[in-house]
C-alpha cells in the first residue's frame, strides 16, 4: 500500500493505484488516499478515472513517485519503521504525515524526538491488578540500556526496569481499546512481562515506538559489530505471529479444558486468562523439527472432557500439549503458525532458552 509506484506515463495496469495526489505528484492506493485526505492543506487527491486538466497531467509527469521518494524519504533512519498495508491506521497515517507534512526525512534535526538516545515523558499505563489506565513517567536511556517507568512523578526509584536487550513493542489498538495502544514486552526472570500504554497524541506514541527501535538498533550494532543494517533491522521490534483464544488441558490430560488467550511470540507460546494480563499463566517453547518438535491436527483418542471440536497436538521431546479451537479456520491458522516455527532451524542462542524451559519449576 505504501510502496511507491514508479511509472506515471505508461498505460496503467490492473494492480496500479487508482488515486493521485496532485499537490505532491504521487500515485497512491485507495486506502492511502483516505489518509492523504486527512492532510488537505498538504495533499489534494483525485481519482485517475476523473477528467484531468493538462496542468494536472504536467504536474504528475514532472514529479512522479520515484522523484517524490528521493525527495521526501532521502534521510529515513535505518531504524525508523516503514509501515505496510497490514499495519494499523496510526502507523500508516503518521508515516504519511512524517514524510509530507513534517518533512522529517529531509531535515535530520526533525528526527531528534526519536533518535537522541534519551526520551522521557508521560504515558497512560494499564494497572497490572486493577486494569485502570493511570499517567506514569517513562524514561528511555540508551546509556543505561533500559526503559524505566515510575509510579510517582517525583519517585527516585523506578517501578520497573526493562532492559533494551529483551525489549519489544507492537501496536495493539483493538486489543487495548485505544487507537494509540502500544504493547511493550520484556523478559523478567526469563518470563515475559506485558505492559500496555497509550498517549492521546498519535505522533507522540509513534515517536516512542521509533525511539525504542532506535535504542534496540544501537544496542544490536554493539552486540553484533559485523552485522549489516539489513540484518539488524528485522530484529528491532516484532509483531506476534498469532494471537487468539484456544482451550487447553493440563499435563496429565485428565483435567477439563479451559479457555485461554494465546500469544505466539517467535518460539514462545504463552497463554493468559485475559488478553491484557501482565504475566502469562504459562509458556511453552516451540523448537524445530530437527529437535523432535511436531504439530498434529486433532487430539489423542484417549482425550477426556468437553472441549471445542478442532484439536491441535504439539509434540515436544518431553510431553504433548493439547489445545482445541472453536472453528476449523482457527485450527488451520494456528497449525500454520506452529509449522512455520517448527520448520525453522533453531539458532544457537535458542538452545539456551529451550534448556531454561525444560528446567522451569
Amino acid at each position: 500500500m505504501l510502496q511507491e509506484h514508479t511509472n506515471n506515463n505508461r498505460k496503467r495496469k490492473n494492480n496500479e493505484p487508482d488515486w493521485a495526489s496532485l499537490t505532491l505528484g504521487v500515485f497512491v492506493c485507495q486506502a492511502c488516499s483516505l489518509l492523504h485526505r486527512s492532510i488537505p492543506h498538504i495533499s489534494r487527491v483525485k481519482s485517475v478515472q476523473d477528467t484531468w486538466d493538462a496542468s494536472d497531467v504536467e504536474l504528475m509527469a514532472a514529479m512522479g513517485n520515484s522523484a517524490a521518494k528521493a525527495k521526501y524519504e532521502q534521510k529515513v533512519p535505518a531504524f525508523y519503521y516503514r509501515p505496510t498495508h497490514t499495519d494499523c491506521k496510526l502507523l500508516r497515517e503518521q508515516w504519511i504525515r512524517a514524510k509530507y507534512e513534517r518533512n522529517e526525512f529531509e531535515f535530520i534535526e526533525k528526527q531528534e524526538p526519536y533518535s537522541a538516545g534519551y526520551r522521557e515523558g508521560f504515558l497512560w499505563k494499564r494497572g497490572r491488578d486493577n486494569g485502570q489506565f493511570l499517567s506514569r513517567k517513562f524514561v528511555l536511556s540508551e546509556r543505561e540500556g533500559a526503559l524505566k517507568y515510575f509510579n510517582k512523578q517525583d519517585a527516585r526509584d523506578p517501578k520497573a526496569i526493562m532492559k533494551i536487550e529483551t525489549l519489544n513493542a507492537t501496536f495493539q489498538p483493538a486489543k487495548i481499546g485505544n487507537p494509540c495502544g502500544l504493547q511493550i514486552t520484556y523478559l523478567k526472570d526469563n518470563s515475559t512481562r506485558n505492559i500496555f500504554v497509550y498517549h492521546s497524541d498519535a505522533k507522540e506514541m509513534v515517536d516512542w515506538f521509533n525511539a525504542i527501535r532506535a535504542a534496540r538498533f544501537h544496542y544490536l550494532q554493539v552486540a553484533f559489530p559485523g552485522a549489516s543494517d539489513e540484518e539488524l533491522v528485522p530484529k528491532l521490534t516484532r509483531s506476534f505471529m498469532k494471537e487468539g483464544f484456544m482451550e487447553k488441558t493440563g499435563p496429565k490430560h485428565t483435567e477439563g479444558f479451559k479457555k485461554r488467550w494465546f500469544t505466539m511470540d517467535d518460539r514462545r507460546l504463552m497463554y493468559f486468562k485475559d488478553p491484557l494480563d501482565a504475566y502469562a499463566r504459562g509458556e511453552v517453547f516451540i523448537g524445530s523439527k530437527e529437535n523432535s518438535y511436531t504439530v498434529l491436527a486433532g487430539l489423542p483418542p484417549s482425550t477426556q472432557g468437553y472441549h471445542w471440536n478442532h484439536g491441535i497436538t504439539i509434540v515436544t521431546p518431553d510431553r504433548k500439549f493439547l489445545f482445541a479451537c472453536e472453528t476449523e479456520a482457527e485450527q488451520q491458522d494456528w497449525i500454520a503458525a506452529f509449522q512455520r516455527v517448527i520448520n525453522r532451524p533453531m539458532r544457537p542462542q535458542e538452545y539456551a532458552v529451550e534448556a531454561h524451559f525444560k528446567h522451569k519449576p
